[in-house]
């Protein structure tokens, strides 16, 4: 949240080895000591409030499991197809619309942080739950 993608990217092998993998039962049991030690880690960004949110967003992950996991309620607002959008340009393709509002003031009442509506936006985007592709595009 607040990076650009490029600056993740490159560092998608370190935080992946610095997160367990990204495995939520892992990230949930963090101590302050792995708190400490991921705030040393050079090869992530190093913010103690991000990485308290993501110890705090696999609790809630967790928490989903509940109601059928992470995936399940994202498709769940958009009942289980995803939204195909027909732009023509790059210029029209939001940062966030309405939809992604909503997921991200329910994600932010369930206790997840750095949630905001830009990030739920490109969530939807890399996972596939909207296809923002111009029609242009052969991925389209």
């Amino acid at each position: 949240a607040g990076l650009s993608w490029i600056t993740i990217l490159r560092k998608r092998e370190n935080f992946r080895k610095a997160f367990d993998g990204f495995d939520p039962d892992k990230i949930a049991a963090y101590s302050e000591k792995d708190v400490e030690n991921l705030l040393q880690d050079a090869g992530i960004i190093r913010n103690r409030q991000k990485i308290n949110a993501a110890i705090k967003n696999a609790k809630q992950t967790i928490e989903l499991r509940k109601e059928g996991g992470l995936a399940k309620y994202f498709w769940n607002w958009l009942d289980g197809k995803p939204l195909v959008n027909q732009w023509e340009s790059m210029d029209e393709i939001p940062a966030k619309t309405d939809l992604s509002d909503a997921i991200s003031k329910d994600m932010k009442k369930r206790g997840f942080g750095f949630v905001g509506s830009v990030t739920i936006y490109a969530h939807m985007q890399a996972a596939g739950l909207v296809n923002d592709h111009l029609v242009s595009c052969p991925e389209y």
